[in-house]
């Protein structure tokens, strides 16, 4: 929390950060492959189709961005609140209390009061904090960065709808390489989440196809 009232570098997502946004993209398109009937579709269908699943999937990624960026200037503005209200503390107590609220449970918890009053000290003497949060370029980014996720993930999905001719075959390619990166995109997050890669990768390709069929189900 008070590094985000600071301008330290940092990635501008980090791995779970872009699982996610992947994800989300993945399960905006199959909205539109998943509830696209081939029957009697020709080019032109398919055309609609694939125009329709882009343009959707180019607003969201302009909407996710924005609230990306929403949120980091929410947490920066956070930092410096905390930082104020530290060094305003009546007591070493308040202090210690507001400095602890801001970390991880189980790092406060091993955190002796000789600990949290070096941190403390060290805090109150930080002069470099903005009078208002203000986005940095990592933020800026962060932005761009989860817009390019989330058309690009778009595109390995709905190239077999532009390249192949017959809208059956182009859609079960389609289908086919959403699975593959739902399984890949499990299996990333897996690793990082400390689970079994395999067993999630096989988990996120049930859940994807269930949020799709609810998602649908519900006129989305």
């Amino acid at each position: 929390m008070f590094e985000s009232s600071r301008n330290w570098p940092k990635l501008a997502l980090d791995p779970i950060e872009r699982i996610s946004e992947t994800l989300f993209a993945l399960i905006m398109v199959l909205t539109f492959t998943c509830s696209f009937s081939v029957a009697g579709a020709g080019r032109e269908e398919v055309r609609e189709l694939l125009m329709g699943a882009l343009g959707c999937n180019v607003a969201w990624a302009i909407i996710d961005a924005t609230f990306y960026l929403m949120g980091a200037f929410s947490v920066r503005g956070q930092g410096i609140l905390k930082l104020k209200a530290l060094t305003q503390a009546s007591s070493p107590a308040d202090a210690h209390k507001i400095i602890t609220d801001a970390l991880p449970p189980l790092v406060a918890s091993v955190l002796s009061t000789a600990d949290v009053e070096q941190m403390r000290e060290k805090l109150t003497r930080i002069t470099d904090v903005p009078l208002s949060p203000q986005l940095r370029r990592n933020d800026w980014l962060g932005g761009v960065v989860v817009f390019l996720i989330v058309v690009l993930a778009t595109l390995p999905v709905l190239v077999p709808l532009a390249v192949i001719e017959k809208a059956k075959p182009a859609l079960r390619v389609s289908n086919g390489i959403a699975i593959v990166m739902l399984f890949l995109t499990g299996y990333a997050f897996g690793r990082h989440a400390g689970h079994p890669p395999l067993a999630m990768g096989v988990s996120m390709v049930i859940l994807g196809g269930a949020m799709v069929a609810v998602t649908i189900s519900l006129g989305g």
